[in-house]
């Protein structure tokens, strides 16, 4: 039985175990498992990524060498606004590490960090594809583009 080992709530067991059946345990789905797991659980805790790879049969590091590899999963849980700062070549050259500064300032958490009231979380991208907008911060998936510092308060004040 899968989970055996595992230091997980029985609920939450049974959820991870309920995602993987529903995809027939298939290792080959993986990143489908992890998605819609993360998108139970708002991230994917090592626990969880145990169970996982136990319930499909697989090693524990491949699931993790995905869960580390793509940039939409996360092992660490975020804000109820999640922002995503651009620090690619284009946004970088044209002040992504002065909105990235700006936001570090107004909700005093570093990127990786959320806020201690779990409102916003921030985080760092190498390009979200929105180069003619650059610099761009995404809220959410919301994309707000063509920033400067001082945009950074009146934004966060709509969430």
């Amino acid at each position: 039985m899968c989970g055996s080992k595992i230091k997980i709530s029985e609920a939450n067991y049974l959820k991870v175990k309920e995602i993987c059946a529903s995809f027939n345990n298939n290792p080959g789905e993986l990143i489908n498992v992890l998605h819609q797991t993360q998108g139970h659980f708002g991230y994917l805790p090592e626990e969880v990524q145990q169970v996982v790879a136990e319930c499909l049969q697989i090693p524990v590091g491949r699931v993790y060498g995905v869960v580390s590899f793509y940039s939409f999963f996360t092992m660490k849980p975020k804000g109820k606004y999640a922002i995503s700062v651009c620090l690619g070549t284009a946004c970088y050259v044209k002040g992504g590490d002065k909105i990235l500064d700006a936001l570090k300032s107004e909700l005093k958490i570093n990127e990786g960090e959320v806020t201690p009231d779990g409102k916003f979380s921030i985080d760092v991208l190498r390009c979200v594809g929105a180069c003619g907008l650059a610099p761009v911060m995404t809220i959410n998936g919301k994309t707000y583009g063509r920033l400067v510092p001082e945009q950074v308060k009146d934004i966060l004040a709509q969430y």
